[in-house]
C-alpha cells in the first residue's frame, strides 16, 4: 500500500522509499567497497595498484540489477550477485582483493546504517517543524475555552492550551531520544564470515575506525551481525513517535464531531454519497500509521532471536518490517504537519 498507484501518497513517503531502493543501496555497496578498499591498501593487506584497480573499478561500475533480482532468489541476498558483477567488472589480477575479507551481511547492514543516517534528519527536521507548528496554534487559540474530557465523557473545563501541551510534551521527549538512539543504530557493520575479523589479524580494529570515519558512521565496539536490539530499540521508537501522532489524531478527530465541534478544519475529504460531509483524513490517517507502527514491533522482537552466528530468516524479517515502519513514520510527521496547517480554530473564544 505504500508505494500502491492510488494510496501511495494517502500512506507513503517518497523519500523514505527512496532511501531504501535497490538503487541506493547498490551505491551504499559501492562507497563501502572503496573504503574498505582503501583501509586494506593503508594498512598492507593489498598492494597500491590493486587498490587503484578496485577503487577506479568500483566508481565505473554499473550492475546489471535485472540479473542481481534473478539470481537473489537461489542466493537469499543480493551482495553475491552484486560483487560477482564487480569482480568480473575489474578482472585479473585484482579481483581476488575485492571484498576481502568481508561478508553479505557487512555490506547489507552498513547500507541500512548510511539510510538511517539520511532518514534521521528528515525526523528531527519534521519533528522540529511540528513543534514550532502546535506552538503558533497555541498562541492562536490556547486560552479558548474547552471540555476536558476523560474516559470520553464531559469532566471538567480547561484550555485549548492544556490539550496542546498534551500533544506537545512527548515530542520534545521523542527528540532528546533520537539523540541516542540515532547514532546507535547508524554504526559500521565488519565482521566478516562468522564476526570475528579474523582476515583483518590485529588492525582489525583500525580499518573499521578508518571505515567508520569515511562514511560518516560510528565505530563498532563489536561487530553486530546477531545483536539487533539497538535496531528493535530504534523500531520502538518509530513506534512511539506514531502513537504520539495518532493521539493527535484520535483527539482531532473527536473534536471534529458534530455536536462537539470544538475545532475548525479548513479542508477535509469528500464523500461520494454525502456531499455535505467534510472527513477529518489527515487525523485519521494519523490513527491507522500508529495503529500499524504498534502491530510491527511484535515482528522486530522476533528478528531478535538469530541462531549461532547468523540467522537467515530473523534477518529477513527485519527487512520487511523495519523500512516500512520508517516510512510510516515519515508520513505520519508529513501528515500532522499538513493537519497542523488546516486548523483554523479550536475550543470557544474567550471573550474579552
Amino acid at each position: 500500500m505504500f508505494e500502491h498507484a492510488l494510496l501511495g501518497e494517502l500512506l507513503g513517503d517518497e523519500a523514505v522509499a527512496k532511501a531504501f531502493s535497490g538503487q541506493v543501496f547498490l551505491g551504499h555497496f559501492s562507497r563501502f567497497e572503496i573504503v574498505l578498499t582503501e583501509a586494506l591498501a593503508a594498512h598492507g593487506l593489498i598492494d597500491s595498484d590493486s587498490a587503484e584497480a578496485i577503487i577506479a573499478g568500483c566508481r565505473s561500475f554499473t550492475p546489471d540489477i535485472q540479473k542481481i533480482r534473478t539470481e537473489t532468489v537461489t542466493d537469499g541476498l543480493a551482495v553475491p550477485a552484486y560483487v560477482r558483477q564487480l569482480k568480473a567488472h575489474i578482472g585479473e589480477p585484482h579481483q581476488k582483493d575485492v571484498h576481502l575479507g568481508t561478508t553479505s551481511q557487512d555490506l547489507i547492514d552498513t547500507a541500512l546504517a548510511l539510510s538511517l543516517h539520511g532518514l534521521n534528519e528528515i525526523f528531527r527536521h519534521d519533528i522540529n517543524r511540528l513543534r514550532d507548528s502546535l506552538q503558533d496554534l497555541n498562541h492562536a487559540h490556547g486560552p479558548n475555552r474547552l471540555m476536558g474530557r476523560t474516559r470520553m465523557q464531559a469532566a471538567l473545563p480547561m484550555t485549548v492550551g492544556d490539550r496542546i501541551s498534551a500533544w506537545q510534551a512527548p515530542l520534545e521527549r521523542h527528540q532528546s531520544r533520537l539523540e541516542t538512539i540515532g547514532p546507535a543504530v547508524c554504526v559500521l557493520q565488519l565482521g566478516g564470515a562468522v564476526g570475528t575479523n579474523h582476515v583483518f589479524g590485529d588492525k582489525a580494529e583500525a580499518i573499521a575506525g578508518e571505515m567508520a570515519a569515511s562514511l560518516e558512521l560510528g565505530k563498532p565496539s563489536k561487530q553486530w551481525h546477531t545483536g539487533r536490539d539497538n535496531l528493535v530499540d530504534y523500531a520502538n521508537w518509530l513506534s512511539m513517535v506514531t502513537g504520539t501522532l495518532g493521539k493527535v489524531g484520535q483527539d482531532v478527530c473527536l473534536m471534529a464531531q458534530q455536536g462537539i465541534d470544538e475545532i475548525t478544519l479548513e479542508s477535509g475529504g469528500r464523500s461520494s454519497a454525502m456531499p455535505h460531509k467534510q472527513n477529518p483524513i489527515a487525523a485519521e490517517t494519523l490513527v491507522t500509521l500508529a495503529r500499524f507502527n504498534a502491530v510491527q514491533i511484535s515482528a522486530m522482537h522476533h528478528a531478535l532471536v538469530h541462531e549461532q552466528e547468523r540467522s537467515g530468516s530473523a534477518w529477513a524479517l527485519e527487512w520487511m518490517i523495519l523500512p516500512k515502519m520508517c516510512e510510516a513514520t515519515a508520513c505520519a510527521l508529513k501528515t500532522a504537519n499538513r493537519l497542523a496547517g488546516q486548523i483554523s480554530g479550536m475550543g470557544q473564544v474567550v471573550s474579552q
